[in-house]
């Protein structure tokens, strides 16, 4: 943000958005309120409001009307903050809490200070319609789970056991090992599950004409072994420009990949990863650090990064190693990105090997020298 847009916004609002309506508070440059009234959550009841009046500062919070709302604010000229709601303590711990005062609070946050919003920035309406598409299929997966789960329940409940098996082949596999009295309940069930498998692997055929069509960077991406179209699709739809983060290691930190802090004084206990960021892309990235780990996972800087962790031990060592190679696979990814530089799977560790060599080839030559500085002295 510019010093100079600050200075010519003379009017601040704060805007909590409801489903149906949504409060308003407007202040003026001294932070006295100019207004506070009640307006419909459309398009039309925006327009009405903020059509045609001179440009302000609108504060709205992350939620699910805030993309299409703070698009169409900037769209009709306004500066627009979306709050991160995690951050706004002010609102939540209030303990008179109600929308109209959620809004007061939210336009003085952005009088006084922008950055006390902690503002989020919302992606653009091609990548949210996109991203759509990824959220649908992992949403059919989740219901697939659950009606493999209470199969497996309603079986185990009558004494049974069924064998293990793919998921994407329960339903057609495993339905004569459903018990004879159980075939009248379950059987709808089984075959619901193959249509929903059905469904998913269109929606994966969809995702990988989507990556090489619409978004060949993803190809970049895919060298890595472990890292298919729907992760490659879902890290260039999340962060949409590698430009907005400087240092590729800051990456892995938006995601929610490292540990949080809670220090305070001499006290610095080691605490979780905070989990903030995209959760659905950091599922995704942990799904390839699996791999990456795992018995197809090929030997790579990042494998060998995530085994030097577990070979710790402690009580969750493999859990700690496969969370770690799925931050430096988020670092690897944005470079790759930003970069445009092909993938080496041991890049670190012949950088080592060379390393090593020019210190051992030193070392011969300082030894050669010394010995032959001896016999000039005899």
């Amino acid at each position: 943000m510019k010093k100079g847009s600050r200075k010519r916004v003379s009017e601040v609002a704060g805007l909590d958005l409801g489903d149906k309506t949504s409060e308003l508070c407007v202040l003026g440059e001294d932070a006295e309120i100019l207004e506070e009234s009640r307006l419909s959550t459309t398009e039309e009841g925006i327009r009405r409001r903020f059509a045609h009046v001179p440009k302000m500062r609108v504060a709205i919070e992350a939620g699910t009307h805030s993309p299409w709302v703070s698009r169409l604010l900037e769209e009709l000229g306004h500066e627009v903050i979306v709050a991160n709601p995690r951050k706004l303590r002010l609102v939540y711990s209030n303990k008179r809490k109600c929308d109209r005062a959620d809004a007061l609070y939210l336009a003085r946050l952005a009088r006084m200070d922008p950055k006390l919003l902690a503002p989020v920035r919302h992606r653009k309406e091609k990548g949210q319609a996109d991203l759509a598409l990824l959220r649908s299929r992992e949403v059919l997966v989740q219901t697939r789970t659950r009606l493999i789960n209470h199969v497996r329940g309603m079986v185990k409940s009558m004494g049974g056991r069924l064998p293990k098996g793919s998921a994407r082949s329960f339903g057609s596999h495993l339905a004569d090992a459903v018990p004879v009295r159980l075939r009248t309940a379950l059987g709808p069930v089984l075959k619901t599950i193959d249509e929903v498998t059905e469904r998913i692997k269109a929606y994966d055929r969809k995702i990988e004409e989507m990556a090489n069509r619409s978004y060949p960077e993803t190809a970049r991406l895919r060298q890595v072994r472990g890292v298919g179209a729907l992760t490659a699709l879902a890290f260039v739809l999340t962060l949409e420009d590698p430009a907005r983060f400087e240092r590729s290691r800051t990456v892995g930190a938006y995601l929610g990949l490292v540990p949080g802090r809670d220090s305070s004084g001499e006290s610095d206990p080691q605490r979780r990863i905070t989990k903030e960021g995209d959760m659905y892309l950091r599922k995704t990235l942990v799904q390839s650090a699996h791999y990456l780990m795992g018995p197809f996972g090929e030997d790579c800087d990042l494998r060998r990064h995530g085994e030097r962790i577990a070979e710790r031990g402690g009580k969750n060592g493999k859990k700690r190693a496969t969370v770690a190679v799925a931050r430096k696979l988020s670092i690897l990814l944005h470079h790759l990105w930003r970069s445009g530089e092909e993938y080496d799977p041991l890049h670190n560790a012949s950088r080592q090997d060379r390393s090593k060599a020019v210190a051992a080839g030193a070392q011969l030559e300082a030894a050669s020298s010394l010995m032959a500085l001896k016999k000039a002295a005899k």
